[in-house]
Parts: structure tokens; sequence; C-alpha cells
């Protein structure tokens, strides 16, 4: 988002962190029916267009979300929603897509409240890996003929047990409704959204074996000093990279690595 749907956007975001949410119960069924309004708007194009209408007041438009929504969700959600409505946004996609950051930061709180923020962005990373590595399951999470209930099922047996209910909750989320984005550019906006609730980096990084705790300790101590913000490791093994190790932190590229050292040797050879 730029200009004045990121000034909304912010706003928003302030506004729900006014609201100090601190009960994993609350933020969950927050972000729930956030999501179910992005839905909704996702669904009536009409509706969207009126709502985030330029020409129409602030106080008509929100007096119409309110008439919507009143008794059909929290206070909370409707009160966040109206906010939506009244704010200026460049486009009326860029409105759904603020309620659908909200969503998601509703149930970031909701992994707070539980301490379970590492355990989020580790089971967010750790899925992308999984399907990533398994072409055939990446088809049919993204597949338009199979239902977002037999994807549900599915996910419910991949996942269950192995990551915490806030991050099946997210993940469903991000497979059943992508509104038209690639599975991992889905992932990759929770874990940001993640890892700015702590103001935390992360960084991807890559080595041929286990990095031991002390080490990964030394090397986010490091790039913490370096990028001044703490910064959370998504370790990788990769047999490719022969010896030392790469790290990834938005479009940085930190390369350490033997084979990186015996490609620029090659390119020279071959020069």
């Amino acid at each position: 988002m730029r200009g004045v749907s990121r000034t909304s956007l912010a706003g928003l975001t302030e506004r729900l962190e006014a609201e100090n949410i601190t009960s994993a119960t609350v933020a969950t069924r927050l972000g729930d029916e956030l999501f179910a309004v992005v839905g909704l708007l996702d669904t009536e194009h009409g509706l969207r267009r009126a709502l985030s209408d330029p020409g129409k007041p602030a106080a008509e438009k929100g007096a119409v979300a309110s008439s919507l929504l009143h008794g059909k969700v929290t206070a909370r959600t409707e009160s966040l929603v109206v906010a939506a409505v009244e704010s200026r946004w460049a486009t009326s996609g860029d409105m759904v897509d603020a309620i659908e950051q909200l969503a998601v930061e509703a149930l970031v709180l909701a992994a707070e409240a539980e301490d379970g923020l590492d355990d989020l962005e580790d089971g967010l990373f750790r899925f992308g890996r999984v399907v990533a590595a398994q072409p055939e399951l990446r088809s049919a999470l993204a597949s338009t003929w199979l239902p977002a209930e037999r994807k549900d099922g599915l996910l419910a047996a991949l996942l269950r047990g192995k990551v915490t209910p806030v991050t099946q909750r997210l993940i469903t989320q991000m497979v059943t409704h992508p509104r038209g984005r690639a599975l991992p550019v889905a992932l990759d906006m929770c874990a940001d959204i993640a890892a700015r609730r702590r103001q935390q980096l992360i960084a991807v990084v890559r080595s041929a074996v286990e990095l031991t705790a002390a080490q990964q300790r030394r090397l986010a101590d490091a790039l913490a000093a370096t990028y001044g913000h703490q910064v959370h490791l998504n370790v990788v093994i990769d047999p490719s990279v022969l010896g030392g190790i790469s790290v990834q932190i938005g479009d940085e590229l930190i390369d350490g690595t033997a084979a990186s050292r015996l490609a620029a040797v090659r390119r020279k050879l071959a020069g």
C-alpha cells in the first residue's frame, strides 16, 4: 500500500493496539470475525465499492457497515470495520487488504497471549518448506477444483499436533482463501506481521550442517547488532552450500558459503 492507504492502515493498526488485547480467546474471535468480513467484501463487490466510495460521506459509509454487522459480531469487530470504511483508501481493494491485515494481527496477538510467537513463526516457515518440497501437495492446496472443506480436512490431517492451534488457523485461512495470491506470498505476509509485532527481522539461514544453539545465538546477536533489531533465525539444512552459511534478510543476501566461492572461481576461469 502507498500514500493515503498506508496512512489509513497505520491508523487502524494503532486502533487495534489501543484495544490492549491480552486474551487469546478474545484475539482469536476478533481475527475470525475480521476474516469473515473480508470474505463477505470479497464476494459482494457492490457492497465493497459502496463502502470504499470516496465520494460518499464517511459517516454514511460507517452507518451502513454498522447496520450490517451490529449484533452479528462483537462490538470490537464492528468498531474496527466501521473505522476502516470511514477511512480513505486509494482503491477498494486496499480497504479489504487492510481489514485482512488486522485479522492476521489479531491472530498474532492470540499467539503472543499464549507466549507462542516463536511457535507461530516457526510453524509458518516449516509449513512453507513442506509445501515447497512437495509439488503434489502444493498443487492440491492451490487448486480451484478442490473445495475449501476438503482443503480444510487435508490441512487438519497435516498440521494437527505439529503446530499450535493459532498457527493452524492462520495457515488454513491463507490456503482456503488465497485472495489471488500464491501461498508463499500469503505465508510471508503473516510471518512479516508476526515479526513486526516484536520488532524483529526474519533471517533465512542456509547451512550444510545443523547449527548448535550457541552458534544460532551468536549469529542472531551479530545480526541484531548489524541491523539494529532483534533477528529471528529460520535455519535450512542445505548440503549444496558445501560449507559456511548464507543469510537472507529481505532482499539482502549475505553469502559466505564455499559453494558461492567455488562458483566465483569458476566464473573467473571461464572469463
